[in-house]
């Protein structure tokens, strides 16, 4: 029986990029953050963080650019991004909304602000409203126990949070 090898190259450019090419600024951020690790693939949570906060989300292209720039493979890039809530692999709106469902968050009002808010911008969990301004996610904790229920836009933070508050909020992010 004979077995064929694929070397990691190889196999990465098996793997398909849908056009995604790295910024140039982005590509030396990366490599510059791997210079401070013993361990190339340490560096993979900033570097999709990079990605990110270039386009809104990681394509799936943009695996395959971080794991060669990284110099690891490819599977362990998308293990760290399919691991970790705040890296979005779809496209999400201008601004995203992190719910909090933790348990204090909802014994002080969660369901009712959940309610709200999906009724407020017409979408559900994990849906964007159709002008593509919002996509709301549930997160299980942000750190904000001490003013549930809380939520937060972008790097924004909010608590506590009542259907009232919901209109003057939200039109802050345009």
């Amino acid at each position: 029986m004979s077995q064929t090898f694929v070397s990691l190259s190889t196999a990465t450019d098996l793997i398909a990029t849908d056009g995604f090419a790295l910024h140039e600024d982005d590509r030396k951020a990366m490599l510059t953050e791997r210079d401070h690790y013993e361990q190339p693939q340490a560096a993979c949570i900033e570097a999709l963080k990079i990605v990110q906060k270039r386009h809104g989300w990681v394509p799936d292209g943009a695996i395959v650019a971080i794991a060669e720039t990284l110099g690891v493979g490819a599977a362990a890039v998308e293990g760290v991004a399919t691991f970790y809530s705040l890296i979005f692999r779809q496209q999400v709106g201008r601004h995203v909304i992190l719910l909090c469902d933790s348990s204090s968050c909802f014994l002080t009002g969660y369901e009712a602000l959940s309610e709200a808010l999906s009724e407020r911008l017409g979408i559900g969990f994990g849906q964007t409203t159709a002008d593509g301004r919002f996509t709301l996610l549930p997160v299980c904790c942000l750190g904000a126990c001490d003013r549930g229920p809380a939520m937060m836009i972008g790097d924004d933070t909010f608590g506590p949070i009542d259907a009232n508050d919901l209109d003057e909020l939200l039109e802050a992010y345009p």
